[in-house]
């Protein structure tokens, strides 16, 4: 993961794609910054892969929200450059499942955690987080686990 960062900043470097350059830039820190606080809890490797996605997951929620308010505050130069940006870092991102490949997990999690009422949410969405990382938006799924656990 840390590889294709790195190539992806040396290619829009190369390039010359000033909105590819500023993202991967954006992203080359934040994961320096994560590192740095890794190893300060004993963590001389840095961040995981897992734990790139997480952020690369963040920083893509991060721009949905600022081209939401953009767009409300009638700025639409300004949303479309942080629509630029989660395109940039969606490529980092593994494909992510379907409606029907969400709604599937999250029964297999139910199912594999043994979960019976809504006090098992933590559990599911564990799961979910440790074998779906990158691929799903945690959030609506937290939501739509929160709603399979009620119907039970």
């Amino acid at each position: 993961m840390r590889e294709n960062i790195s190539n992806a900043l040396k290619e829009a470097l190369r390039a010359k794609d000033r909105v590819a350059l500023s993202t991967m830039r954006l992203i080359a820190a934040a994961l320096k910054d994560r590192d740095i606080a890794a190893r300060g809890n004993d963590n001389p490797d840095g961040i995981s892969d897992d734990e790139i996605l997480g952020m690369l997951q963040t920083m893509i929620k991060q721009r949905t929200e600022s081209a939401k308010m953009y767009r409300d505050g009638d700025r639409p130069e300004l949303a479309a450059s942080e629509e630029a940006e989660i395109e940039i870092i969606k490529n980092f991102l593994p494909a992510q499942l379907s409606t029907n490949e969400m709604t599937e997990a999250i029964a297999a999690a139910i199912a594999e955690t043994g979960a019976e009422s809504i006090k098992d949410m933590g559990q599911v969405m564990g799961y979910l987080k440790s074998h779906y990382a990158g691929q799903m938006d945690f959030s609506s799924a937290s939501q739509d686990v929160k709603a399979a656990l009620l119907v039970k």
